[in-house]
């Protein structure tokens, strides 16, 4: 049987959790779309705190018979690999995103010389901008 006070620390942590998303969203700090993954982290980290019989159970399945609250370690540390792995697709595709853009202004700065190169530019309207390197 899980200890009660591993059980009563284990949703103290949880509701933390959520309430540091909830929170971060409300102040528009955390997207949405990528709070999903810490909301549904601290929902099922909440359950399995809250419902002792249910983790012993799981625990059991799993073949953890000494101490039962490793499996909410266990699944706590799946769900931050998991979130880790969301992070790092995201992470890539904004990179690959990046570099496009670099190129793109890249291509139109060049244009933009050539152009004022051959005098065919007359006033920008934009010339009043620094730039920014």
């Amino acid at each position: 049987m899980t200890p009660l006070r591993i059980s009563i620390a284990g949703v103290l942590a949880s509701v933390l959790l959520l309430l540091v998303v909830l929170e971060l969203i409300r102040g528009r700090r955390l997207k949405e779309r990528y709070a999903l993954l810490w909301l549904a982290t601290g929902v099922v980290l909440l359950v399995l705190s809250a419902w002792r019989d249910g983790l012993n159970t799981i625990a059991g399945w799993l073949g953890v018979t000494s101490y039962p609250p490793a499996v909410l370690f266990a699944v706590a540390t799946l769900f931050i690999l998991l979130v880790l792995l969301h992070y790092s697709t995201v992470l890539s595709k904004l990179t690959d995103e990046n570099v496009e853009l670099a190129q793109r202004v890249a291509l139109l700065e060049e244009r933009m010389s050539r152009l004022e190169t051959s005098g065919q530019v007359m006033e920008q309207p934009t010339a009043h901008l620094e730039r920014v390197d």
